[in-house]
């Protein structure tokens, strides 16, 4: 594979045209968002890598399904465990609120410490 450069002269430098392809529309997802500021602050050589090989984009949107869908799974085992019923909701729906902001800040924090800080 044969890549073609073009140079512009910025003084007496040569600065190579560098242009991304397209990337698709679709914003990213919050955690798709956190992991690219991960990457960025804690391992820009990774970031830089992935930017410039057009991989960072179906990187993050790979990580925020996968967040996304390891947040679906762990909610309604973390809600049983903790006691977050429906009844419980019936009964006294502000405990029941507070067990399930619990239940997602714990499943959040797997989440950042396998996926978005890893």
């Amino acid at each position: 594979m044969e890549i073609n450069l073009t140079y512009t002269r910025n003084g007496d430098y040569l600065i190579p045209d560098l242009k991304l392809s397209e990337q698709p529309e679709k914003p990213l997802g919050k955690y798709g968002r956190m992991r690219k500021a991960y990457l960025k602050e804690h391992r820009p050589i990774l970031y830089n890598q992935l930017l410039m090989s057009e991989k960072l984009y179906p990187h993050l949107r790979e990580i925020d399904e996968t967040a996304n869908s390891r947040l679906e799974q762990m909610m309604p085992r973390l809600a049983e465990s903790a006691g977050a019923t429906e009844a419980l909701k019936a009964r006294d729906p502000m405990a029941w609120v507070g067990l399930m902001n619990t239940c997602k800040a714990q499943a959040e924090e797997i989440l950042l410490a396998e996926l978005i800080n890893s």
